[in-house]
């Protein structure tokens, strides 16, 4: 493609991958005011200092300089010509759909694996759930708690800002802090609603606002009728688990050890690391959760086409002898469309059982790769 549009989270990295991978390009900001002045009422002129392209960074800034650079590609084919960056993704989308159509490969760029992360210094699962995955906290060996408290007022006053005009901020936070209690549960907006104080649409509206600039995303049911898929209730995820657990009013590490929501947060971290594993590899992830009438769970759904596998989560370090019941019961009412399971969970030894395998959460980039 001439377009290779990169997005996520702000801070997750997007910049420095884009400007080691491409080092012979040219480099524009366009959170840069003057630069974003220059390519707003000058797109032509901005465009032709950059006659063989350009990494031109946080593109939504100048939603309409896609248009041009849709001609300027239109004109000259060349693969990757431009390399574009952005934090917001739906108002982003849909600026690409309308300029960029068939011309723009979409990667995105999630904060640090836990992959990624072991190739450092060692950490323990609550320093994992503690820390989160944005670069800085690591490259730097910044106080996460500093570091995810800064981050979010930041979020709070430019990024909200640039997306709505946000009339009370006191009771969005606390939203943002109710909905991250959530975390790994079925989201009932109605029930956060109220807790908050504000009505179902606002709720509907800030949860989509959360959605758009990478703070949370959606895990939807699965159901064997599509449709069903879009009406029913998803489970809430952050896209960095540091921030969630910060959220929540977790400022050590030490705090996890008896904290409530461990397992939920666990459960988040490994949700993340099989999205991230996919992300990382180019590919498109169909991932859901199931739940039957009757409340029998498996916490994460691999859809393989008509073929699925099935995940349950625990953040134990050992593996309790009923860890898999449900999973089997599920597997034994789908039949043939259920090909594999596995258990992931908190310890360090890798099983492949007749029945189901093994994975440390620590592995699951390998494990995937073996599927």
């Amino acid at each position: 493609m001439p377009v290779v549009t990169v997005t996520g989270p702000r801070q997750s990295g997007k910049t420095t991958l884009c400007r080691m991978a491409f080092a012979d390009k040219p480099y524009a900001n366009l959170e840069q005011p003057d630069i974003r002045d220059f390519a707003r009422t000058d797109p032509r002129g901005f465009l032709a200092q950059f006659p063989d392209g350009a990494v031109i960074d946080e593109i939504q800034r100048v939603p309409d300089l896609l248009s041009w650079i849709q001609g300027e590609v239109d004109q000259h084919k060349t693969a990757g010509r431009y390399i574009l960056t952005g934090s917001h993704q739906f108002e982003l989308s849909r600026q690409i759909s309308q300029s960029l159509a068939g011309r723009t490969t979409l990667l995105k760029l999630l904060p640090l694996s836990v992959a990624e992360l072991a190739q450092g210094a060692p950490q323990s699962t609550d320093e994992f759930l503690y820390r989160g995955g944005y670069p800085r906290i690591h490259a730097d060996g910044l106080d996460p708690t500093v570091a995810l408290g800064d981050y979010f007022e930041t979020y709070v006053q430019r990024d909200l800002r640039e997306l709505v005009q946000l009339k009370n901020i006191v009771a969005f936070e606390r939203f943002v802090r109710l909905a991250a209690g959530r975390v790994g549960q079925v989201l009932n907006l109605q029930s956060l609603a109220a807790d908050v104080g504000v009505s179902g649409h606002t709720a509907r509206e800030w949860i989509t606002l959360l959605e758009a600039s990478y703070i949370v995303f959606r895990l939807p049911p699965w159901f064997s009728n599509i449709g069903k898929r879009l009406i029913k209730s998803p489970k809430l995820y952050f896209y960095d688990v540091g921030l969630a657990a910060w959220l929540v009013g977790i400022k050590q590490s030490e705090h996890l050890a008896a904290h409530p929501l461990r397992g939920n947060l666990f459960e988040n971290l490994a949700v993340l690391e099989v999205l991230k594993t996919y992300l990382n590899a180019g590919e498109h992830p169909d991932l859901h959760y199931y739940r039957d009438s009757t409340g029998i769970e498996a916490d994460l759904v691999l859809q393989h086409g008509a073929e699925m596998t099935l995940i349950e989560i625990k953040s134990a370090q050992t593996i309790a002898s009923d860890a898999m019941r449900n999973i089997a019961n599920i597997r034994n009412g789908l039949g043939a469309r259920a090909i594999g399971s596995a258990l992931i969970y908190g310890g360090t030894e890798t099983q492949r059982r007749s029945e189901y395998d093994v994975v440390p959460y620590t592995e699951i980039w390998r494990w995937l790769g073996g599927q």
